[in-house]
């Protein structure tokens, strides 16, 4: 059986899913999160599944043969913490993470519990090193 991605882009509204966003300084941050995602890619803000905010897309390819389409980096303001979603090389994650501020990581994501906790201008490094790295790992 086929492996079938629930990740994908969709048509839904953005705005209607960050007003949606229950609490009401997590939905301040998501727009100003809409708005440096949106300044710094370059890429219309696009929903990918029910809650990922997701800008410009890749298409990858494994060696197991697997493959999709995701979004090159996007956020997502979640109940608990604001999930960041960008891919990046080891060294680079070395670099500038401690710079970020205040979060916790996993293999592809950054955990913060609001936007004063960090650093804007890490975070725009970030932003654009996640694009960098992507597109030179799956150039299609």
């Amino acid at each position: 059986m086929a492996y079938e991605l629930k990740t994908k882009e969709t048509d839904h509204s953005v705005v209607e899913f960050i007003e949606n966003v229950e609490n009401p300084k997590k939905r301040e941050d998501a727009y100003r999160l809409l708005d440096i995602f949106t300044e710094t890619t370059g890429y219309e803000a696009k929903m990918w599944g029910p809650s990922i905010i997701g800008f410009g897309s890749y298409h990858y390819k494994y060696k197991t043969g697997h493959e999709g389409d995701a979004p090159l980096v996007g956020f997502s303001p979640r109940k608990a913490k604001i999930s960041l979603y960008l891919m990046l090389d080891e060294s680079v994650r070395e670099e500038l993470l401690p710079k970020l501020g205040k979060h916790t990581s996993g293999k592809a994501c950054v955990y913060i519990n609001k936007l004063e906790d960090i650093d804007i201008e890490v975070l725009k490094a970030l932003i654009n090193q996640s694009i960098k790295f992507l597109k030179e790992t799956y150039p299609d």
